[in-house]
């Protein structure tokens, strides 16, 4: 019986990770757009900015979100990093917007900032990039999304 042992033990494991692609066979990625980039009034020194995702699940079953990593690139400098949990279930085959607050770092936004006032742009170009935990042995969702901030309040330009 034991000449069998490790044959049947490295089948049943193998058997089990190819039994957890059945649990999600037909599990398309979700789609995740930046709506709204804009800098929120702030007292202190480190500028704020909201970053608005939209969020379409294709999906039958209700997606999960158990917490978002992310950063924001502003005319190359890298200004901020950020986390973010307890964010909202999307229901199966709906979609949701989700906001995030975040702060810019001291060093890069001093130079983001030198650099803006020298130059007194019409609009800042922006690079978001996300990792979305979706939990299970799913692998996470990752979103870059390019595009401008028009200093005038309107909508930002994805490219």
């Amino acid at each position: 019986m034991r000449r069998f042992a490790p044959p049947l033990a490295i089948f049943i494991a193998l058997f089990a990770i190819s039994g957890c692609a059945v649990l999600y066979p037909a599990f398309e990625t979700p789609k995740v757009t930046v709506s709204t980039v804009r800098a929120l009034p702030s007292n202190s020194i480190s500028p704020r900015f909201e970053i608005g995702l939209h969020i379409i699940n294709p999906n039958r079953s209700a997606l999960k979100l158990y917490g978002i990593a992310y950063s924001l690139r502003l005319e190359g400098y890298d200004v901020l990093t950020g986390v973010a949990k307890n964010l909202p279930m999307i229901d199966g085959y709906g979609e949701k917007d989700i906001t995030l607050i975040a702060t810019i770092s001291l060093m890069d936004s001093m130079r983001f900032i030198a650099e803006v006032m020298d130059t007194h742009p019409d609009a800042i170009a922006y690079e978001l990039t996300a990792k979305l935990d979706i939990g299970g042995f799913r692998p996470p969702i990752r979103v870059a999304e390019k595009g401008t901030i028009n200093l005038s309040g309107q909508t930002p330009q994805s490219r």
